[in-house]
Parts: structure tokens; C-alpha cells; sequence
């Protein structure tokens, strides 16, 4: 299954900023803020990863449907996929 370009360039750019975030976050510890305000921004980190690998996973799925049944990705295949990310 190839991404398509469109769904590359949007997962590659939501990627960038949650690399961003995490640079936040680890400066954050450093400097020693607070429990509360570290663990929002790292929280913020995780939802933008989740969103990217759901991203890729959706365009994995079209891909699939549009194929119909002769699809490179079989059922089993997409459901691992999708709680890799759980």
C-alpha cells in the first residue's frame, strides 16, 4: 500500500509540529515547570501522533475499498493496523 502524496504532506506537517511539542516538553522538564503543564503538553504530543498514524491508516482504507475485495489489505490486516495505534 502506497500514501498517497496529499495524505504525506499533511501527516509529514502535523509530525513536524508534534516533533515542535516534544522539544517543548522536554524543555519544559529542564527547566522544571510544573507536573500539570508538562503532562498537558505531552498529552497534546500523543493526540497529534495518534492523528497522523490514523491518517495514514484512512488513506490505507480507501485505498482497500476502492480495490474492493482483490485489495492488497485484507480485514485482519486493517484491525491490526488500527489497534497498533490503541
Amino acid at each position: 500500500m502506497k500514501i498517497e502524496d496529499d495524505v504525506v504532506g499533511s501527516v509529514v506537517n502535523r509530525l513536524r509540529r508534534a516533533e515542535g511539542q516534544l522539544g517543548g516538553v522536554i524543555r519544559m522538564l529542564q527547566d522544571g515547570r510544573d507536573c500539570k503543564d508538562v503532562v498537558t503538553q505531552l498529552a497534546a504530543v500523543s493526540r497529534a501522533l495518534d492523528k497522523a498514524g490514523f491518517a495514514i491508516i484512512a488513506s490505507g482504507l480507501v485505498q482497500c475499498l476502492a480495490a474492493g475485495e482483490d485489495g492488497e489489505l485484507d480485514r485482519a490486516q486493517m484491525e491490526k493496523l488500527f489497534l497498533s495505534l490503541a
